[in-house]
């Protein structure tokens, strides 16, 4: 059983001043990225031990995960905005406006955490309650969405569902070296390693 506790709106946030967010923007969809349009989202989850007690994890870890977030989104941050296809575009297009967000869920699991994040066999539906959902209806969905659970006293997980549109495997990959990169240099930098 999975309890949720909160969901965040996290914003991209650049504290360098020399890299500035733009107020607006947005970019066409190619005729590569089109095909994958319809398809289910990609939903991958990431398992951390983290043996100590809950009050530890939001009292010092999850403002850390948040922080590196909103740090890891100023890099990526049309992941924060919206998929849509309005009227005059002949293709769908990503707009990314300053205040956008993206969604972190914060839950609670009495599941076993050494057997989901062991190597053994287990049923597939044991995972999608790791998992977020995507905000989608007829005028825009959400790119990205991320849910970190908390297993106490033995490890949390990160549940990432994005649009297969906008990120494929590789983007993904670098989106999430990128947040556990930030959130482990605590120190607040500001940029990525090449």
């Amino acid at each position: 059983m999975v309890v949720l506790q909160e969901v965040f709106n996290v914003v991209p946030t650049s504290e360098s001043e020399e890299f500035q967010l733009p107020t607006q923007t947005s970019l066409s969809l190619t005729f590569f990225d089109i095909l994958w349009l319809r398809l289910p989202p990609v939903q991958r989850v990431f398992f951390y031990e983290f043996p100590h007690p809950t009050h530890l994890f939001f009292d010092t870890l999850l403002p850390k995960l948040k922080h590196s977030l909103s740090l890891a989104l100023a890099h990526f941050f049309p992941l924060a905005g919206h998929l849509t296809w309005p009227l005059h575009s002949q293709k769908p297009i990503i707009n990314y406006k300053s205040g956008d967000t993206v969604p972190l869920t914060v839950a609670v699991s009495e599941a076993d955490f050494n057997h989901l994040a062991g190597t053994d066999l287990y049923e597939a539906k044991e995972i999608p309650h790791l998992l977020p959902h995507l905000t989608i209806s007829h005028e825009k969905a959400t790119l990205l969405a991320l849910q970190a659970t908390l297993f106490p006293n033995s490890g949390f997980s990160i549940g990432i569902t994005s649009h297969h549109a906008v990120l494929d495997g590789k983007t993904s990959t670098s989106f999430i070296k990128s947040w556990a990169y930030l959130c482990r240099e605590s120190q607040s930098p500001t940029s990525l390693p090449p």
